[in-house]
């Protein structure tokens, strides 16, 4: 009879109290709305790869990105976590399985009895010797433990997820910081260039005001464009230095072992293939991992449900105890355990796992609806800001020809120094413009490419088990 009940209790470890897991509705749009004319990627398009930084083609920035993954400290504080959370999964695994354990004792006991007559002491007793095996098995009838194994496994799901979008984040971090530093390096260019045409432009004025030609004014304008100039070439020195700063951090160095010289932008506006809004969501690592929180919530309601019923274990003991020549000794049957009042406990910790699973259901969406925006913002900057280099374009044009013509005629003495240098400055202008556009376009293609995952895909999680 004994064993038909423990056999009883074994099948029903196949139980399982609790909500089953199903994956919640994200309201999505058919297409995006700033995706007019954007070609949804076909199996003949190169699609995003894990080093989409190649398609920038950029030899400088591919070498930099190498280093993020072996060197970045903050990605290997997430390596770590994601380490920690394997483990816990045979940490719950373990719970699973009969604990055993031993507590060994030897006492040598040694009792005065009395004395003889000579009076020599008469002790009895030669010790004990004790070496039980302690056996313990709680038997998951409920799932409580079956589920706690899943919650953790569905945990490092979560956290791989964290591990990749903390990766794509430190990837597409460094592409900023450098087209910024080249950016910066464009505009040093640019005005070095300036600043040798504001000097000649200096010794003419200076040339024609000691020949009479022209007023001592003429010389303190062209002075002043070419102290401003300088100004500005200098404060561009900051900023390229904290972006070459940031560069060598997120390659794992300290800013004194980097040095980047100079270079002109020479990365170009790649093609970047087209999703569906549904795709999204198998793409962004950060949805993934909001996904398997809640899946692990859901566990945690199971969990809750399960301290309604009782706990019932299999305990055996077993060995030698004593005295001089142990015998041996056994003992095995099973411990029933039921919380019969606590005072709303168990019915508050319930309630606290569905309201947590509320919470994951509502980071999930809000995750996903952000990850839409992204996508949307960057197609629109994208668009806009194509157009709107063609049309910066024309206006550096028509500067340059401006400012060309109103040198002739001063020279020619038709009009005075002030409109060569409104026209100098709105050439000046226009041109710095034309090199902050071609860096917002980087930056929102490498943020369009980061909203779209990476070329990382959810399917590259690995199933834990």
């Amino acid at each position: 009879m004994k064993y038909l009940v423990i056999a009883a209790m074994l099948l029903l470890g196949g139980c399982m109290v609790g909500p089953k897991y199903v994956k919640p509705d994200v309201p999505i749009a058919p297409a995006f709305k700033e995706g007019d004319g954007w070609k949804t990627a076909t199996p003949n398009d190169q699609s995003l790869r894990g080093d989409w930084w190649t398609m920038f083609q950029d030899p400088q920035l591919n070498a930099l990105e190498t280093q993020v993954d072996s060197a970045n400290q903050t990605l290997k504080a997430a390596e770590a976590n994601y380490r920690a959370a394997r483990a816990a999964i045979l940490f719950s695994r373990a719970q699973l399985k009969p604990t055993i354990g031993t507590e060994p004792g030897i006492a040598a006991v040694h009792e005065t009895v009395g004395q003889t007559a000579s009076g020599q002491t008469v002790q009895a007793g030669p010790g004990s010797i004790s070496l039980p095996i302690d056996l313990g098995w709680e038997l998951d009838l409920w799932g409580r433990l079956r589920r706690g194994v899943t919650s953790a496994r569905e945990q490092a799901q979560a956290s791989a997820a964290d591990l990749e979008n903390a990766r794509l984040s430190l990837h597409a971090a460094l592409a900023i910081d450098y087209f910024e530093l080249r950016s910066a390096d464009a505009q040093t260019k640019l005005l070095n260039e300036t600043i040798k045409a504001y000097t000649q432009a200096l010794q003419l004025t200076q040339d024609r005001f000691e020949g009479g030609a022209a007023p001592e004014s003429d010389v303190t304008q062209a002075r002043t464009q070419l102290d401003t100039a300088r100004v500005q070439q200098t404060d561009l020195g900051v900023m390229r230095a904290e972006y070459e700063h940031a560069i060598a951090i997120l390659t794992g160095k300290p800013p004194a072992d980097l040095i980047l010289p100079p270079a002109p932008v020479t990365a170009a506006i790649p093609y970047i293939p087209g999703a569906l809004p549904s795709q999204l969501l198998e793409r962004r690592p950060d949805i993934a991992a909001e996904e398997r929180r809640m899946a692990a919530a859901n566990e945690q309601i199971g969990i809750a449900k399960a301290a309604y019923y009782p706990e019932v274990s299999l305990s055996g003991l077993g060995g030698v105890a004593g005295g001089f020549w142990p015998g041996a000794i056994w003992a095995v049957g099973p411990t029933l355990a039921q919380t019969i009042f606590d005072g709303g406990r168990r019915r508050a910790t319930s309630q606290i796992a569905l309201e947590n699973y509320d919470a994951t259901v509502a980071n999930y969406r809000q995750t996903a609806l952000t990850a839409f925006q992204q996508v949307e913002d960057n197609l629109a900057a994208l668009r806009v800001l194509e157009t709107e280099t063609q049309q910066q374009k024309d206006a550096t044009a028509s500067a340059e020809q401006s400012l060309d013509l109103f040198q002739t005629r001063y020279e020619g003495g038709v009009d005075t120094y002030l409109q060569v240098v409104t026209w100098q400055t709105a050439a000046l202008l226009n041109e710095r413009a034309e090199i902050d556009l071609m860096r917002r376009r980087l930056d929102a293609s490498v943020l369009l490419i980061k909203a779209l995952g990476g070329g990382w895909d959810s399917a590259r999680l690995i199933a834990l088990k």
